[in-house]
């Protein structure tokens, strides 16, 4: 006999950080799509504001939280404030990240900490405050939630010659592959996490620094384009409603099959 078919919530809701542009946008829009409400949260307000336009032009409700994603406090104030409006949370995605284009002999211990800061810690501020939560909406297997952190290609590579960033920002996304693995064991059956390894991605940030470039960098990818804030988005679509779901503890590379040039 089947299993009867679980009840499907009222609402879905997805928290997005580094939310406001570039591929924080682009998951969001692509989350509006699949149903869900989301909240921003990113330091850059009036990018917030035009994104939850484009969201609430799509039919969905947004929130916009102006915030440091370093703030451990701060973190726990956002999702409390997310889970009284809208009454659960299912989705979380830590997308928020830094640069840090220095070698070990230019990185001051300063820009060293603020990168693992934005990049990892931030991932656990997240993930402590949701969890609870999540672990609350239900105890059978993919019940309570799902969890994306944004890794990147250079959790592998060690940031290759194209890479914006070297070896603080590698060791921050690597740290989120680790941090992934730990937990979808910790917070298992209830709650899935997967990381996401992006390769080359034309956003704002990237754009200058890769636009020279462009067609050098298209002769070491498979597919022979750059990635788009999009293509990321359907990745992070897809982990946020498959169902059945069987994912978890994995990192799933979207790059269009790029070696190192």
């Amino acid at each position: 006999m089947a299993e009867p078919a679980r009840p499907k919530p009222a609402r879905k809701v997805a928290i997005v950080t580094g939310g406001a542009r570039g591929i924080g946008r682009g998951c969001a829009l692509a989350l509006a799509d699949k149903g869900f409400d989301v909240a921003l949260v990113d330091l850059l307000a009036p990018e917030m504001e035009r994104t939850a336009g484009e969201l609430r032009a799509k039919g969905r409700q947004a929130l916009i939280f102006e915030a440091d994603v370093a703030g451990h406090l701060r973190a726990r104030e956002i999702v409390t404030a997310v889970k009284a409006e809208w009454g659960r949370i299912d989705f979380l995605l830590n997308n928020a990240g830094k640069s840090m284009p220095k070698g070990i002999l230019e990185c001051s211990e300063e820009e060293f900490d603020r990168t693992i800061d934005i990049n990892l810690k931030s991932c656990f501020n997240y993930i402590q405050a949701v969890a609870p939560i999540m672990l609350a909406q239900g105890s059978e297997p993919g019940t309570g939630g799902r969890i994306a952190s944004m890794s990147s290609l250079n959790a592998f590579t060690g940031g290759v010659t194209s890479a914006v960033s070297k070896f603080a920002y590698a060791a921050a996304k690597a740290g989120i592959l680790g941090l992934t693995r730990a937990l979808a064991k910790e917070l298992g059956p209830s709650i899935a996490i997967n990381a996401i390894c992006p390769g080359v991605i034309k956003t704002e940030l990237g754009n200058a620094l890769t636009r020279a470039r462009e067609p050098e960098l298209i002769k070491g990818i498979a597919l022979g384009r750059l990635g788009s804030p999009a293509d990321v988005g359907q990745l992070v679509a897809f982990l946020a409603t498959v169902e059945p779901n069987f994912i978890t503890g994995q990192a799933f590379q979207i790059d269009g099959f790029q070696w190192v040039i």
